[in-house]
């Protein structure tokens, strides 16, 4: 019975399976773009207009990136028997809900999502050998 755990948020997602007792650990990077835009600039003349920062461009980007990153994390998860989600934000529950609509199959494996604080790749190990252990 192969069993997946993952720690994820925007930046990256550690990808944890225990396989009869054996544990492999990945990471998969998300290569999401983090955006600061500026605020715009006012006109020299009174009253003048003002040039705005379209942020619906930006939140647009961002949402098809974290649509490649959810995409590249299922196909990691085709062979799992169980499934648990952890995750410090609610990245995790938006992929579940992502796993759901796109992926029924895979979606109906995921026993838990869960909240975990940041943690170091032993810390994400152990978490989840502690998680599926009978």
């Amino acid at each position: 019975m192969k069993q997946i755990g993952i720690w994820m948020d925007k930046k990256e997602a550690f990808v944890v399976s225990v396989n009869q007792g054996e544990t492999t650990m990945h990471t998969v990077p998300s290569d999401l773009e983090f955006f600061h835009p500026k605020g715009g600039s006012r006109s020299k003349t009174r009253w003048g207009p003002q040039q705005v920062v379209h942020d619906s461009r930006y939140t647009e980007r961002e949402t098809h990136q974290l649509r490649a990153y959810y995409d590249l994390l299922a196909d990691e998860l085709r062979e799992a028997d169980a499934i648990v989600l952890f995750g410090p934000a609610g990245t995790n529950a938006e992929f579940k809900k992502r796993l759901d609509a796109e992926y029924p199959a895979i979606g109906a494996r995921v026993r838990d999502v869960l909240t975990a604080d940041s943690m170091t790749s032993n810390q994400v190990q152990a978490l989840i050998r502690e998680y599926f252990e009978p």
